[in-house]
């Protein structure tokens, strides 16, 4: 039996639901960004005048999120509570900005989505959240 992967239709509902919501502050750039389970780029997405910070930004908490198999502000917040820092996971990718949240489905990671470019890591999450509803998991 093959291992549960997140559907092109999934990903493509994830991506327009948050777009169009993202469309709705056109002054507020940010960048969408959805990976597999093994932290591959499924689709990514930015708007116009977007620094690049935000925009590799978020492909790191997407990442982050299906690597680590939390949501990147619960992780950004164990590591806190644990007096440890993201470096020492070793991997430059990891992040530890909040904005990332984990594709699961009964139990299994499929996936992560991450959003950057809003000023507070809520409204970047709050963005994901779009996206991750619109997957009807």
């Amino acid at each position: 039996m093959p291992e549960p992967a997140l559907k092109l239709e999934q990903i493509q509902a994830a991506m327009q639901a948050m777009m169009a919501k993202a469309q709705e502050t056109p002054d507020a750039p940010v960048a969408m960004a959805i990976v597999d389970s093994t932290g591959n780029l499924e689709a990514y997405a930015k708007m116009d005048n977007l620094r690049m910070f935000s925009r590799r930004h978020a492909l790191r908490k997407a990442y982050t999120a299906a690597i680590m198999g939390l949501n990147t502000g619960a992780h950004a917040e164990r590591l806190h509570g644990q007096g440890r820092s993201i470096s020492e996971l070793g991997d430059p990718n990891l992040t530890h900005g909040q904005g990332g949240l984990v594709i699961m489905k009964d139990g299994v990671i499929l996936g992560g989505i991450g959003v950057g470019g809003y000023p507070s890591g809520q409204s970047d999450e709050d963005l994901a959240r779009v996206g991750l509803d619109a997957m009807n998991l």
